[in-house]
């Protein structure tokens, strides 16, 4: 799929119905066909455009002429798995006149940049636009780990309620989302010292700025998602001690019961064989006095075990 946008008189981003007067354009998902035609239209190499077509590609800067590629890992909601969040390339390819981006799925970033009065700077400069659509970026990734910070309070309450293991995959679910955001903000955080370097001498001040501001924001989404990535691995690791003492209480109770039912089993047993001269065989009321005496020794068994805190 192709969307063609410009920024208006009024500084907001629209969408076109075709090329002519676009200077953004945006592929989703884009066939071999449409990567060619876009490739021919805005004076790109092909290889630039379909490098972010896949989901894994991880985030590096790429050139070619006056033309570059930064590929960056952006949030995404994936319905097919049972991970809330993971992570998927976006590629932004930069030239002299336009602005193109690259993603293998629908992303929700093109929303919230159409609601929003877009500044001269973002305007003048295809750069300085990336740098903005990057800063959006990094704004998801926060808006996500709240997100997750969330479904974990909620799953730490009902584990505290019941450690059924639906609770704990949930769990298990959430930190593998903290653990795709932490391997791509790595490489993202690795891109903005590289576009430093590779850019220091070809921007304006302003544009420099930015840079630094995306750096920020991308590196504030880092250390919250490692923050947040210890707590839930410390709570995964308190839940299975906590787990592990569970059964060892129990297996300690029955154990316990167990014992306390050995002393009645082992009279009545001895009581039970078929010989001559068995103590009290004679007397009218020995079945309770056995039953009794039985009951006595399990009572007193009890008792003890009881003031040894054993049950």
């Amino acid at each position: 799929m192709v969307k063609y946008y410009t920024i208006d008189e009024k500084n907001f981003l629209i969408s076109l119905n075709s090329f002519e007067n676009s200077k953004i354009i945006r592929l989703i998902d884009p066939s071999q066909e449409e990567l060619e035609k876009i490739a021919k239209l805005a004076n790109v190499e092909i290889d630039l455009l379909s490098a972010a077509c896949d989901k894994e590609e991880r985030p590096r800067i790429e050139s070619d002429d006056n033309n570059h590629l930064i590929i960056l890992h952006i949030p995404y909601e994936d319905k097919t798995t049972e991970i809330p969040v993971i992570t998927v390339a976006f590629g932004i390819v930069i030239t002299k006149d336009f602005l193109i981006t690259v993603c293998s799925v629908e992303t929700n970033l093109w929303e919230s940049l159409l609601k929003r009065k877009i500044e001269t700077i973002y305007k003048q400069s295809t750069f300085a636009l990336m740098c903005l659509i990057s800063i959006k970026i990094a704004d998801f990734y926060l808006k996500y780990i709240k997100m997750i910070q969330k479904k974990a309070d909620l799953v730490e309450k009902e584990l505290h309620k019941s450690m059924t293991n639906e609770m704990l995959i949930n769990m298990l679910n959430l930190e593998k989302s903290l653990v795709y955001f932490s391997t791509a903000l790595k490489g993202n955080d690795l891109i903005w010292y590289k576009m430093q370097k590779i850019f220091h001498n070809k921007l304006s001040e302003e544009e420099s700025e930015l840079i630094e501001d995306a750096l920020i924001e991308f590196k504030q989404a880092h250390d919250l998602t490692e923050i947040h990535s210890d707590i839930l691995s410390g709570m995964m690791d308190a839940f299975a001690s906590v787990i592990s003492n569970n059964l060892n209480i129990v297996m300690k109770f029955l154990t316990s019961v167990t014992i306390i039912l050995m002393i009645p089993t082992l009279i009545t047993s001895a009581y039970g064989m078929n010989v001559e001269n068995i103590p009290l065989a004679n007397v009218h009321y020995s079945f309770w006095i056995v039953m009794g005496f039985s009951f006595f020794l399990s009572l007193i068994g009890a008792l003890i075990f009881w003031k040894k805190n054993l049950f």
